[in-house]
């Protein structure tokens, strides 16, 4: 392993070009030592290969989940280049250690990038939903709380909408109140952003401006309020979403299939099963996906295990 990583840190020195894909495998789960040896590799590289490199280890990890690259994505964070940072922090969007915490609220606060502030603030989030369920210790919820709370005031509109996203988790007054400061805001994506924390928080009392967006003239506020009323499990929007799942819309479309899946019920599992007999492929599936969520969530899961082991024609 130890000349296999050798060989592929000479690779890298040596030329601009990405390596083959399977060589970066030798990059997963990587003692301290050998982390210490990329580390001194690192800045070598030029930038434009460490952004390629990062890139494409987010690609390989959020297609296989028992790769683990965090020890460079770790280096990622540390890096001169923004989008490096970035790219690093999106590589660590399932890793749970709690030592992330201070790195992601400095960056939050610190990185001159907007787009790194960006990435820092949808990261943190994680830990505001694992504190809330009470997974992690206190003081790195409430850190990352309070970083996500200044970062409500950032210069930049799509800072300010991801720390927004995030602190829905926690669903307090003071949040609630961002929510309904954001939903009045002049900028839609800003208003977007306050649906989609409505149904994040998984709080009825957003229903009423849920429902409400249904039939905005806007796909992307249709998009979210049709998400949003799966996370809130609607009823009262079952017959709105028959009519999105219809939408000229593709991807609002299959938000609305999606909902319907949440929501369950017997005029919902109507709907899907005709859309699972669609033309469209996307469609198609998206409905079968749905129903198989429906049937897992509010069936009878014998009969979804039947389905899932079903011998094929």
């Amino acid at each position: 392993m130890e000349q296999t990583l050798d060989t592929l840190l000479d690779e890298l020195r040596a030329s601009a070009e990405m390596p083959a894909q399977a060589s970066l495998y030798h990059l997963s789960s990587l003692e301290a030592e050998a982390v210490g040896r990329v580390r001194e590799a690192w800045l070598d590289w030029p930038v434009e290969l460490r952004r390629r490199l990062v890139a494409r280890l987010v690609e390989l990890a959020e297609a296989d989940f028992e790769v683990d690259f965090g020890a460079i994505f770790r280096l990622g964070l540390k890096d001169e280049d923004g989008d490096v940072r970035a790219a690093a922090i999106e590589g660590l969007w399932e890793d749970q250690d709690v030592r992330l915490v201070s790195s992601l609220v400095a960056l939050l606060l610190e990185d001159e990038v907007p787009t790194v502030r960006e990435a820092a603030a949808r990261s943190l989030g994680r830990f505001i939903l694992l504190g809330e369920l009470a997974k992690i210790h206190p003081d790195p919820h409430t850190r990352a709380y309070q970083a996500l709370l200044t970062a409500c005031r950032d210069t930049e509109t799509q800072v300010r909408r991801r720390a927004l996203e995030s602190l829905a988790y926690a669903g307090d007054e003071t949040v609630a109140d961002l929510i309904r400061e954001a939903y009045v805001a002049t900028e839609e994506k800003v208003r977007v952003s306050a649906v989609f924390a409505m149904g994040r928080s998984a709080d009825p009392c957003w229903a009423k401006h849920v429902l409400r967006e249904l039939s905005s003239p806007s796909p992307a506020m249709r998009y979210e309020a049709a998400i949003a009323c799966g996370e809130l499990q609607l009823d009262a929007a079952v017959l709105d979403l028959e009519e999105l799942a219809d939408d000229s819309d593709p991807e609002v479309q299959e938000a609305a299939l999606w909902a319907l899946g949440q929501i369950g019920g017997d005029k919902a599992r109507e709907i899907l099963e005709f859309y699972r007999d669609a033309e469209d492929e996307a469609t198609r599936a998206a409905a079968e996906s749905a129903l198989d969520e429906l049937t897992f969530l509010c069936g009878d899961l014998s009969d979804f295990l039947a389905g899932t082991l079903r011998e094929p024609d």
